[in-house]
């Protein structure tokens, strides 16, 4: 049971309906997490649950937040504390699994991050980007300042997937970077933009082109902060033109980020109000 359940996010990513993957996602999960209570140094629960409760955080419940947010703001709101939780919740997976071969890990990785993650492997890498991935969000959505002294840990465990195995996922690791260089606190706006840029098209590269999230994830990070209107509308229609059955393995993402693509473009005067006036 275990190792079907874990396998159940491959079939997710293929669906074609992502209302009812959203549907589907938090009873698959709770059953997972019921497995694990009888087995509680599963692997490949452990590494499941620290993916997928990152991937529902973002993908349905804080996009269903912000998109609610002008409209109701307390629910809008009530949605992003929910999505920290789930971030966090990944991300505390992420850590478990970790530990299983490392037991101090977590606390090695407080107390000198760099050194702490010199332990990990080519087979980590899986977990160790969701566990970033989890843990920004976490920081990023909740703007906690307490949390920010955190932000070494995570680099540290994004630097290490990068040095492993910078090819995961389509260069996911490369698309995670992108968008965090332009977040990071007290960056220099010209220098993060052209480390986002790099991590842009290295990502792009290793793609083929195949995954709209990454078009619309610079358009959202970089285009924005560098008020560059021109370049935000025309990355969220690349975006809208991929078609989701040339890559069924990422059918259901594509579908999500395409529908993100079609709310920034909404918000466009809003974001851009220098240009719309």
């Amino acid at each position: 049971m275990a190792t079907a359940l874990s396998g159940a996010a491959d079939e997710f990513a293929r669906d074609e309906d992502p209302e009812l993957i959203k549907g589907a996602m938090p009873f698959s999960l709770k059953l997972m997490e019921t497995v694990l209570r009888e087995d509680p140094k599963n692997s490949e629960i452990l590494a499941s649950l620290c993916k997928g409760f990152s991937q529902y955080a973002y993908g349905f419940v804080l996009q269903d937040a912000e998109e609610i947010e002008d409209k109701d703001r307390a629910a809008a709101q009530a949605g992003k504390a929910r999505a920290v939780k789930l971030f966090l919740r990944g991300r505390n997976y992420g850590l478990r699994y970790l530990e299983q071969k490392r037991p101090t890990f977590a606390a090695d990785l407080k107390a000198d991050p760099k050194k702490a993650v010199q332990s990990l492997t080519k087979a980590d890498v899986p977990v160790v980007f969701w566990t970033a991935v989890g843990w920004a969000g976490a920081i990023s959505v909740s703007k906690d300042m307490f949390m920010l002294p955190q932000l070494p840990q995570i680099e540290a465990l994004i630097n290490r997937a990068l040095e492993l195995d910078e090819t995961y996922d389509s260069g996911a690791i490369h698309g995670f970077l992108m968008s965090y260089e332009m977040s990071r606190p007290f960056a220099q706006t010209d220098k993060a933009a052209s480390l986002a840029k790099s991590h842009y098209e290295r990502a792009l590269a290793l793609d083929g082109g195949k995954l709209a999230g990454l078009h619309v994830a610079y358009a959202e990070s970089a285009m924005v902060m560098l008020k560059n209107r021109a370049e935000f509308e025309r990355l969220l229609n690349l975006a809208l033109k991929i078609d989701p059955n040339a890559a069924p393995e990422h059918r259901v993402i594509n579908l999500i980020f395409q529908r993100r693509a079609r709310f920034l473009l909404s918000k466009v005067n809003r974001l851009f109000p220098a240009a719309a006036r």
